[in-house]
């Protein structure tokens, strides 16, 4: 086989799924969703996964979007094809915003969002501390694993600074250029796969 093929197999690593990981999409992976996206994984069970994609932004902010919510300068985001007209979101103030879920370390999901409204009023909350998704990304019982030996994800971790980053268009090409060898080089790789 000729060597220089073998830059472009996308060959899964060896990390494990679970809750508070990141998958990355492989290069080539198509659709609206999931082309060149990064989702943090909210829930992994042997009933399925949960998670959010972290970098596709819808281009309004989240008071646009829940025109009840006082004027807040954070961008929502297309988390997932499910449940696409419902508001999700990340935090990591669970000492402000009670019945959350715990991700990992200090990332949360969800919690009582009439407390949420309550303190971007009182201007409580900042926008680095709070992240508003549109849906949900999510995989039936043995789904996620599946697409995963198919190599359509590679599974990674980033640090609480890089999921919370609102500012992440690049968070695909840096969790690929983290991993070395052949992920730094798809990093690369044109989005049109006839441009050189």
């Amino acid at each position: 086989m000729d060597e220089s093929y073998d830059i472009f197999r996308f060959e899964g690593n060896d990390i494990k799924p679970e809750k508070g990981r990141v998958l990355i999409a492989e290069p080539f992976l198509e659709g609206r969703y999931f082309n060149r996206s990064v989702i943090l994984l909210t829930e992994f069970s042997d009933d399925g996964a949960v998670g959010f994609v972290l970098n596709k932004p819808v281009h309004l902010n989240v008071n646009e979007v829940l025109t009840d919510l006082e004027a807040f300068k954070s961008e929502v985001f297309v988390g997932g094809p499910v449940q696409n007209t419902q508001i999700y979101y990340l935090h990591t103030v669970p000492e402000l915003i009670p019945n959350s879920f715990q991700v990992f370390d200090n990332l949360y999901w969800g919690g009582d969002f009439e407390i949420v409204k309550e303190l971007i009023s009182l201007k409580k909350i900042d926008i680095d501390q709070i992240r508003f998704f549109a849906g949900y990304s999510g995989w039936s019982t043995g789904q996620l694993e599946e697409e995963i030996k198919e190599n359509s994800w590679l599974v990674s971790s980033l640090d609480l600074t890089d999921l919370m980053s609102v500012d992440n268009d690049d968070i695909w090409k840096k969790a690929l250029s983290r991993l070395g060898g052949n992920y730094k080089l798809w990093a690369n790789f044109p989005k049109d796969q006839s441009m050189n």
